[in-house]
């Protein structure tokens, strides 16, 4: 995925997707590069155009969070459970009354 991330990032500042740059932005984010990822890569863009591709990329990812989150702009209140009012001590008595 790094390598993705890398084509993407090299596109965004308008700089050439190529074996040596992606390899570049890998190594400099830490990670090993594996250079058979990197070729296949390449070569999976040569005919892509990249910013085309994101435009036309469906947005549900980033749309999903906002559906969890309820109509009106308004936070759900999480739910307590209700204490019984029973102590332990009084859960105690319970318990003792059954073996007499």
């Amino acid at each position: 995925m790094e390598y993705v991330y890398a084509a993407l990032l090299l596109n965004k500042l308008k700089k050439e997707v190529n074996e040596a740059n992606i390899s570049s932005v890998v190594k400099a984010s830490g990670t090993e590069v594996n250079e058979a990822q990197v070729k296949s890569l390449v070569a999976a863009l040569a005919d892509v155009n990249i910013d085309e591709a994101v435009k036309a990329a469906p947005v549900a990812a980033a749309a999903a969070p906002a559906a969890d989150a309820p109509a009106g702009g308004e936070a759900k209140k999480e739910e307590k459970p209700k204490d019984t009012g029973k102590s332990e001590e009084a859960a105690m008595e319970g318990l003792s009354s059954l073996f007499g």
